[in-house]
């Protein structure tokens, strides 16, 4: 279980060594930036996640895809659901590089996502360490399409913080033909544009209904029987969508302070109200929770956006505080070492939380027992 722990304490450590550089105006990226190494970070996770062997409670289960697609033609492949997994299975069998070959492209195009995530953040280092827990080890480690999805879709919500609808919904549309699910995003395209609307509302909407005909209508009663109608149960889903209506709160009560731009404010402000509503469908319907927690796995982005933020917000009020209370002192050495300390604290407090949440997950999750052996595929063919 140790690889686990050195996954989530060195950006932890990381992190704490950067709590002293610029952390500026909220809508700004500070210094801290330029102490993440993306590529090396990006490549170590590819690897983490690609090589890992018998990780994750459907491991077995995505050995089905393999067989599947194993003597089609590529034409044959891009018509089945799920299209564009399909085809990376198909690549990887036509390869003769098996599930690792499909863990290991799937691993990069998560973790690249994450890392580029990460660097649009105040505190790259912080949203990753933040991520580690359940986005690293759980999901990318255990739902290999919704992971590819999960990442695309990162990259899709930076576009819609920069006001690219389009690329957006080019991203969602990418990221729905590894799964499907992944559809049900487009009407944030909508709900987070300020200007235009009704015209964007029209043109995603238009696209949507596109998308289902074409990825989802004919698994539709598939999805419903097994998701909504109590065929599939999701343990801890109860926990998980409180880990993201606890974020989507603190955007709600104090999202002034963060300081974002009007188009990114609307974008997770919509995002915190869709992870409050999804755990409250869970507790009016708690038959339908894998559904829901399937669906709150997109809303995961929050946690890093507003917890890689929190030192920063709260010790803005910490300094004003400081500010009054030192009015008298010459100079601004202070005011600096106390700014300093406060985002220490408070970056030490989120690391406390994340770390006993990996904790509790790995000693006390129903399936925990299918992660608490990490084991790494070349060291396996040494052995």
């Amino acid at each position: 279980m140790w690889p686990y722990w050195v996954m989530f304490l060195l950006p932890s450590l990381a992190a704490l060594q950067t709590s002293h550089l610029d952390w500026g105006a909220a809508a700004r990226l500070p210094a801290s930036r330029a102490h993440f190494p993306s590529t090396v970070v990006g490549l170590v996770l590819t690897l983490l996640i690609g090589y890992r062997f018998e990780v994750g409670g459907d491991w077995f289960n995505y050995f089905r895809y393999l067989d599947e697609v194993r003597g089609l033609d590529f034409a044959d492949v891009i018509l089945k659901s799920d299209p564009a997994y399909q085809i990376l299975t198909w690549i990887s069998l036509e390869m003769d590089w098996g599930i690792i070959g499909v863990n290991l492209i799937g691993g990069a195009i998560f973790a690249f996502s994450l890392v580029a995530f990460c660097v649009a953040q105040p505190q790259p280092w912080l949203a990753l360490a933040v991520a580690v827990p359940y986005l690293v080890i759980v999901v990318a480690m255990g739902y290999s399409r919704q992971a590819i999805a999960l990442g695309i879709e990162m990259l899709g919500l930076l576009s819609l913080r920069n006001k690219s609808t389009l690329n957006f919904v080019i991203s969602i549309i990418l990221a729905a033909t590894f799964h499907k699910t992944a559809m049900l995003l487009l009407p944030i395209a909508a709900l987070a544009n300020s200007s235009n609307r009704y015209w964007t509302a029209s043109w995603v909407g238009l696209t949507g209904v596109v998308l289902y005909y074409l990825l989802l209508a004919k698994d539709a009663d598939t999805l419903v029987t097994n998701y909504v109608g109590g065929a599939m149960q999701s343990e801890g889903a109860a926990v998980r969508l409180v880990m993201n209506a606890v974020p989507a709160s603190i955007i709600l009560i104090w999202g002034s302070r963060f300081s974002f731009a009007e188009s990114e404010a609307s974008l997770w402000r919509w995002i915190a109200i869709i992870s409050l509503l999804l755990l409250g469908l869970f507790l009016m319907m708690p038959s339908a929770s894998t559904a829901l927690d399937r669906m709150a796995l997109y809303m995961l982005p929050l946690q890093l956006v507003v917890f890689s933020r929190l030192p920063f917000v709260l010790g803005a009020k910490s300094r004003i505080n400081q500010r009054a209370h030192s009015a008298a002192l010459p100079g601004s050495s202070i005011k600096r070492l106390t700014a300093r300390k406060d985002a220490q604290i408070l970056m030490f407090a989120v690391l406390l939380y994340y770390g006993l949440v990996q904790f509790i997950w790995l000693n006390f999750a129903a399936n925990a027992y299918a992660w608490q052996r990490y084991r790494f595929y070349p060291l396996e063919l040494l052995s």
